[in-house]
């Protein structure tokens, strides 16, 4: 039997169809798990970089302002060649906001003044700070030797005992925020005057004051940034210390010392402020010591066992009283300055020239012994674990070999 050729057109376009639609669901499923494997593709970047970047949060308010921590004040203190600028003897010291002493406290050379802390702890507070005290001692015996070269830092405080310094910390008070009040709701239809009746009516949310104080820091100036505690933290410290021989601590040293840095630091030989002095090798009568005297020494040499023969030039004025001490071979651990307070009291008979007497320059030799048996034999001292450093800062500084 014929089928009309049309009849037969259909029957094969749909086979086909079943063909085609049979291809494609076995692409779709094979294309299926690796689409799935695919990422995803990223979306369009923004051609604005300010969209395209979101803004970072900002970081708290105390990281901004640079509170001080614990670590950094390691680092400005501990390990380092300090001196106490006010020559504080105490072990006991406490120390305001602002480095000034809280109290009293005997006062002594800066030869009896140097400390190394150990320990530092830091608290809302205070800084407690531990540590030990040096004293300095010069070397330098012979002519050829530098004193300012040959110096030891000797441990003077006791074993198993400790400077301990307290400072008091400006308190960081942050004022809280205000609480938004909550809107008033009128019902709605009511006129201008009835809203504003409601708004007379709500509550006013009162605004809290900062916290106030403990009674620890109630004495305590107050700031609401932590910077500038900081700041004043490390000004108090400056006050205190000072790192090495600065220009500060040399200013208010007495004369005899300031004699003697400035020797050192031209390279020369002291030299009187008065160039119409005399030396002893051009007068016709050098000027005499009338009055035998030994200096003291001091509990903190005797214990070290620091002994010597120390060297001081002398200023004899015509009426045979001392006018100027200057230093010009220390021995150090505060017993120059007992040295220059006897010479000071000495009485000379006046140096001779031409019949007059004339004011002259004098070197005078002085001993320290030690005076006990008990303390002449004593074990070696400690040494610092930071060795001395002779060289001088600012105007005082010498040059570099």
């Amino acid at each position: 039997m014929h089928l009309p050729r049309y009849t037969l057109r259909l029957t094969h376009l749909r086979a086909s169809a079943r063909l085609c639609s049979a291809v494609c669901c076995c692409a779709l499923a094979l294309a299926w798990p690796l689409a799935a494997q695919q990422p995803a593709a990223p979306a369009a970047q923004a051609t604005n970089p300010q969209q395209a970047t979101p803004a970072s949060p900002q970081a708290p308010e105390s990281f901004q302002s640079g509170g001080i921590t614990e670590d950094e004040l390691r680092q400005i203190l501990v390990g380092k060649a300090l001196y106490l600028r006010g020559g504080y003897q105490d072990n006991s010291l406490t120390f305001d906001e602002h480095g000034k002493l809280d109290g009293h406290s005997p006062q002594g050379s800066y030869t009896l003044s140097a400390i190394q802390i150990d320990r530092v702890r830091l608290t809302k507070h205070k800084v407690e700070l531990e540590g030990a005290r040096y004293g300095l001692r010069f070397l330098g015996q012979l002519a050829y030797e530098d004193p300012s070269k040959a110096l030891d830092r000797v441990r003077i405080t006791p074993k198993k005992k400790e400077v301990k310094i307290t400072i008091s910390r400006e308190q960081v008070v942050l004022p809280k925020k205000k609480k938004e009040p909550k809107p008033v709701k009128v019902e709605k239809g009511k006129d201008k005057k009835d809203k504003a009746a409601a708004i007379a009516k709500a509550p006013v949310t009162p605004v809290e004051p900062a916290s106030a104080p403990s009674s620890e820091a109630a004495s305590v100036a107050l700031t609401v940034t932590p910077a500038h505690a900081t700041r004043v933290l490390k000004d108090a410290l400056d006050q205190i210390f000072a790192q090495g021989l600065d220009e500060r601590l040399m200013a208010a040293m007495p004369d005899f010392w300031k004699l003697y840095y400035e020797a050192v630091a031209a390279k020369s030989d002291y030299r009187p402020r008065d160039p119409a002095i005399f030396r002893q090798s051009t007068v016709d009568q050098k000027a005499k010591l009338l009055s035998k005297f030994e200096p003291d020494s001091n509990e903190f040499a005797q214990a070290a066992g620091v002994a010597g023969m120390s060297q001081y030039h002398a200023v004899v004025g015509p009426d045979g009283k001392v006018s100027e001490v200057a230093v010009s071979r220390p021995i150090g651990f505060g017993l120059d300055e007992n040295a220059v307070a006897a010479i000071r009291k000495a009485q000379f008979q006046p140096a001779i020239k031409d019949g007059k007497p004339v004011a002259v320059m004098v070197d005078l030799d002085v001993p320290f012994r030690i005076f006990s048996k008990r303390t002449n034999v004593h074990s070696a001292p400690d040494a610092a674990d930071k060795p001395a450093e002779p060289q001088l800062p600012g105007p005082f500084s010498l040059p570099k070999p």
